[in-house]
Parts: C-alpha cells; sequence; structure tokens
C-alpha cells in the first residue's frame, strides 16, 4: 500500500467514525500525499455514499446477498 492508499484509508476511517472531527488537516494530509482537490472531492462523495447507503440499510435491516462471500473469504 502506497502513502496515498494509506492517507485515503486514514481519511475514510475518521470520516465513517468521527465526522465531526474533521478539519482543514485532513485535507492537508491528503493533499501532502499527493492528492489532488479533484481527487480529494470524489473520494469524500464516495466514502460519504457508502455511509450513507450502509446506515440505511441498517434501519431497514435489508441483508446482505447471498451470492456474495463476505470479506477476505476466497
Amino acid at each position: 500500500m502506497n502513502d496515498a492508499d494509506r492517507a485515503l484509508c486514514a481519511y475514510a476511517e475518521k470520516l465513517t467514525l468521527a465526522p465531526t472531527e474533521m478539519g482543514e488537516a485532513d485535507i492537508a494530509r491528503l493533499r501532502a500525499a499527493g492528492l489532488d482537490d479533484v481527487a480529494i472531492h470524489d473520494a469524500t462523495q464516495i466514502i460519504g455514499f457508502f455511509n450513507y447507503i450502509n446506515r440505511v440499510a441498517d434501519a431497514l435491516g435489508v441483508e446482505p446477498e447471498r451470492l456474495v462471500r463476505p470479506w477476505g473469504e476466497d
């Protein structure tokens, strides 16, 4: 995993678990890892969408599709 991937994973985790704690320093870390503003915008939109859709699915009791294997299973 490269620096940009590590920075994006840390950003996604924080945005998911502690969104009210996000700030300019989080954006600065992504820029320092080589991401431009378009990439940061796109990543934020995707992370936010997945957070939203997962919360909707959890709230409505949507079960995972049986055709999809759990993450990490081969």
